[in-house]
Formats: structure tokens, C-alpha cells, sequence
């Protein structure tokens, strides 16, 4: 039993191009260097002592300099070449950090705030890019696994890092992320090949009629839905553990286990599942699956909290359980659509859908819970679902 479960995770992680494991080495070097960003609103609030209200007008800057990023980097992308967008973003970007972390000025704050959004978004349409091309034939689904595979353990060596870091320096908090950030963007350089050949097929492609993102109407369909689908992604991670909290009792230090099953249950099942499920039946067939299983996770919130601590594990199983399903063939889905010369806006799109709801998302979820109760909020929450699962099995006839 033992050798056929680890012949079942050997192969699962077989067969993947050496630049796919250098892209994920880099994601994973990236998402560590994510240590300060979930801190900033305790840093502008606890440590320069500004007001709620400024803390919020940061992170609201944070979410627009982070869509104008994702629109460039995917533009860049398909005149410079992922590599080059991918090196500069880091470098840049990691070089901010730094600087950011001897400032007090607020309006410097705001500037550099919208700068360093901007160019760490502007990483992920290059990244997502370079994996649709590295990718072997018939792997691209799990690369895509793999690339979040590997920021989901990157996010959580970030984020235990950023706690210990905060708790005695916060400046230093953002001086390390700005080092790491500029670390991956070395490891770009040294280890990934610059695909001059793929960067001058682009060039050539460019100034053919190509089809274009937002001429593509399946595409623009998909974008819509993806961000009504990531907006209840989101609160996952942002209300619900206020509401397991308030509502179900459960302390800190319980709420994090919980929370954590989600990283866990994704780096042991996720690679093997999407290996035995892949080319089996279409990528939006399995983002339908992982929507219902999301739909379920929110249901179960409306159930008695005569057991709450079952009721909480049960909701974040059913909720991994659907990100598996849906996220790694959302990402297949995107970048199948585009061809050589517009994969970086394709990119770009899918980003942007993904940097919206994250701005409006947090927001609009503390606001229905606050002003009409969280049971109000998941049922406004499963309404969207429903719609999501609907919109995406039009989309999936209009593939026949």
C-alpha cells in the first residue's frame, strides 16, 4: 500500500519541464517574501500610530496600483518577454520595499504604496505566461498546480515569518520582504533561460491580427464570472474567521489550525488529484465541480452551530476541496485561450479580475455583515455561486 502511494505521488509530480520547477522555486521564493503586506494595516495603525481611516485608504491604493500593474505587466509581457518582466518587477519592486520601511511621511506612503502594488502585480501575468510556455504538452493543468503548490507554502513560510518579524521590528519587516523580493527576481536570471527565440516569434506575431482579450467575448464572459467567483473566494479568508470569532466562539489559536487544513489539504491532494482527473473531461466541467463544493462550504455555515468547531472544519474542507477543483483549471482555462502574441494580456485580464475582487470583495463582505448579519452575507454569497455555476456551464455549451 505504502509503494502504490508513493508511486501515485511520484508520478503526479512526473513529467514537468525543468523550467516549470524553476518557476514554481521562484513563486515559492516570492509568496515567502508576502510578510508585509497582511501586516500593513497594523503597521500604519500600531507603529506611525495614523488612524483606521488611513490604514484603509493605503490598502484601497494597494488594490488600484495592483490592477494598473497587472494591465502592464501582461502588455510588457508580450513586447519584452516574460523573463525581463518577471527580473524587473522583482528588482524594482523588492527595492521599494526597502525604501518604504524608512518612510513616514503618509503621502510618500500613499505614492510608494500604489509603486510597490504596481510592480509586484505586474510579477503574476509574466509568471502565469511563462508557465503556458515552459509547460510540456498535456501538463499545463498541473504545472499551474504546481505553481500553487508551491505560493501556498511560500505564503505560509511568509506569513509565520512576518508575525515573528513584526512582533520586534516592523520597518524590518518590510526591508526583509524587499530582500527576498529581489532574491527571486535573481533566481529569474540565473537559472530561467531569456527566450530570445520565443521573445522574437512574439515580436513577429504582434503586428499580426491576432485575436485580443477583450475582443474575445468567451474570454470576457469567463473574466466576469471569475471575479464574481474570486469575490467569494476572498471572504473565506477575510470574514469567516471574524464570524467563527463571534459567532461560533472559536479562539486564535484554533481559528489558524482551521484555516491552515487549507494549505495542508492542497500540498498533500491537490498534484495527484488533478493528475488522475486531467483530459478526462473539459477544464470548465471541473470549475463547475469546484464551484459546488464552494457553494456547499457556505451552506454549511447556515447550519446550527450546535457543533461549531465541526461545522467550521467541515466548511473549510468542502471550500479546499472546491478551490482544487476550480483554481487549476481557471488557470488552464485563461492562458488556453491566448495564443504567442497576447498571452501576457490574457494574463494581464485574468489578473485584473482576480485584483478586483480582492478591493471590493473584503469590503462589501464587512459591510453586509455588519449592516444585515452574516447569514444574510452567505446567502448573498451562495446566490453568487449559483450564478457562477450557471455562467459557467453556458460557457461550457458554447465550447461544443
Amino acid at each position: 500500500m505504502i509503494k502504490s502511494i508513493t508511486k501515485t505521488y511520484k508520478e503526479s509530480f512526473s513529467g514537468l519541464s525543468r523550467e516549470t520547477w524553476i518557476l514554481s522555486t521562484v513563486i515559492l521564493v516570492n509568496r515567502s517574501s508576502s510578510m508585509a503586506v497582511p501586516f500593513m494595516s497594523l503597521y500604519m495603525t500600531q507603529y506611525l500610530h495614523r488612524p483606521p481611516s488611513d490604514a484603509g485608504l493605503i490598502i484601497a491604493l494597494f488594490g488600484i496600483g495592483a490592477i494598473l500593474g497587472a494591465v502592464a505587466g501582461g502588455k510588457l509581457t508580450d513586447v519584452i518577454g516574460f523573463s525581463a518582466v518577471q527580473i524587473f518587477s522583482s528588482v524594482i519592486g523588492g527595492a521599494f520595499f526597502i525604501f518604504f520601511s524608512m518612510l513616514t511621511n503618509f503621502h510618500l506612503l500613499c505614492i510608494f504604496t500604489l509603486v510597490i502594488a504596481f510592480f509586484s502585480e505586474a510579477f503574476k501575468p509574466a509568471n502565469y505566461a511563462a508557465i503556458a510556455v515552459y509547460a510540456k504538452e498535456g501538463t499545463a493543468t498541473r504545472s499551474y498546480s504546481l505553481n500553487r503548490l508551491a505560493g501556498n507554502l511560500g505564503f505560509a513560510v511568509g506569513s509565520s515569518l512576518g508575525g515573528i518579524i513584526a512582533s520586534f521590528s516592523y520597518p524590518m519587516l518590510f526591508i526583509v520582504d524587499g530582500i527576498v523580493t529581489i532574491i527571486a527576481g535573481g533566481f529569474i536570471f540565473y537559472f530561467l533561460p531569456m527566450a530570445k527565440a520565443i521573445s522574437k516569434t512574439v515580436e513577429e506575431k504582434i503586428k499580426t491580427a491576432a485575436r485580443k482579450p477583450w475582443k474575445d467575448l468567451l474570454f470576457v464572459q469567463f473574466l466576469v464570472l471569475n471575479t464574481l467567483l474570486s469575490t467569494c473566494f476572498f471572504l473565506m479568508f477575510r470574514v469567516v474567521p471574524l464570524f467563527y470569532k463571534e459567532v461560533f466562539m472559536i479562539g486564535e489559536f484554533k481559528i489558524g489550525l482551521i484555516l491552515g487544513l487549507n494549505g495542508l489539504i492542497i500540498a498533500l491532494f491537490e498534484m495527484v488529484m488533478i493528475n488522475k482527473i486531467q483530459n478526462k473531461r473539459s477544464a470548465v466541467h471541473y470549475i463547475i465541480r469546484g464551484v459546488l463544493f464552494i457553494i456547499c462550504a457556505y451552506l454549511s455555515l447556515l447550519l446550527p452551530g450546535v457543533m461549531p468547531l465541526v461545522l467550521a472544519v467541515m466548511c473549510i474542507i468542502l471550500f479546499t476541496i472546491g478551490e482544487m477543483f476550480a483554481l487549476p483549471f481557471i488557470n488552464a482555462f485563461a492562458m488556453g485561450r491566448a495564443d504567442e502574441s497576447t498571452r501576457g494580456q490574457y494574463a494581464a485580464g485574468y489578473t485584473i479580475s482576480w485584483s478586483v475582487a480582492q478591493v471590493i470583495g473584503p469590503s462589501a463582505g464587512f459591510f453586509l455583515a455588519e449592516k444585515y448579519g452574516y447569514n444574510w452575507l452567505w446567502c448573498i454569497l451562495i446566490l453568487l455561486l449559483i450564478v457562477c455555476a450557471g455562467g459557467f456551464k453556458l460557457i461550457e455549451r458554447g465550447m461544443d
